[in-house]
């Protein structure tokens, strides 16, 4: 479940290659999780050589043995700052929270090098330990800051700000040193978020 957290729709060959397994012993864990509504399989696809192939992915029922920290708490927390206070004041408190986090993670990886990439590395791990399930990818041009998993999704569902204000905190982080970019998001159907992270002419990478 981990890998199909991690790294979406896989086949039968790829995670008996990845997790050491016969195909025969990845049938059956897979078969177990199906009958309990954890994983599905997708529609049969036609491959340039052989037959075609299933994957296999997570179900919402899936997604949701990961943890989210404390959602119908959060929920209600959320309506009731909007029903008493306003839209306004919901905002400022998430705006408040944002800005102690940033000062924790610019505590954080200014204790690295001038290097942008440990710093990434160091804002990786730092999600992470939240819950994010965070890792970073290298690309030709930068690198990818993927989070594959949201423990704050119904959060984020009931209250867009807080996806606004992770953006922000991102390139706030990395301000004068990288453009950072949103290029997928969970709440728009993505499987997750992942943020671009390009560097400035100037950063020492």
């Amino acid at each position: 479940m981990y890998r199909l957290k991690t790294r979406g729709p896989q086949s039968v060959k790829i995670l008996s290659n990845q997790l050491r397994m016969t195909t025969m012993g990845i049938r059956q864990h897979l078969a177990e999780l199906e009958q309990t509504n954890l994983v599905t399989r997708t529609k049969e696809e036609k491959q340039t050589r052989g037959r075609p192939v299933h994957h296999w992915k997570l179900t919402q029922q899936g997604h949701q043995q990961f943890p989210d920290s404390h959602s119908q708490i959060s929920l209600e927390l959320i309506n009731t700052i909007r029903s008493n206070l306003g839209e306004t004041a919901l905002n400022n408190l998430i705006e408040a929270r944002s800005n102690q986090v940033f000062e924790e993670y610019r505590e954080a990886i200014d204790q690295s090098n001038d290097e942008l990439g440990a710093k990434i590395s160091i804002l990786a791990r730092s999600r992470s330990d939240e819950g994010y399930m965070s890792e970073v990818r290298l690309l030709p041009d930068g690198w990818l800051l993927v989070e594959n998993h949201c423990p704050i999704c119904a959060a984020a569902e009931a209250c867009q700000q807080f996806c606004r204000s992770e953006l922000t905190l991102f390139q706030q982080l990395l301000e004068n040193k990288a453009s950072v970019e949103r290029v997928d998001h969970l709440l728009t159907g993505a499987r997750r978020c992942s943020y671009k992270i390009t560097p400035t002419s100037k950063a020492s990478i």
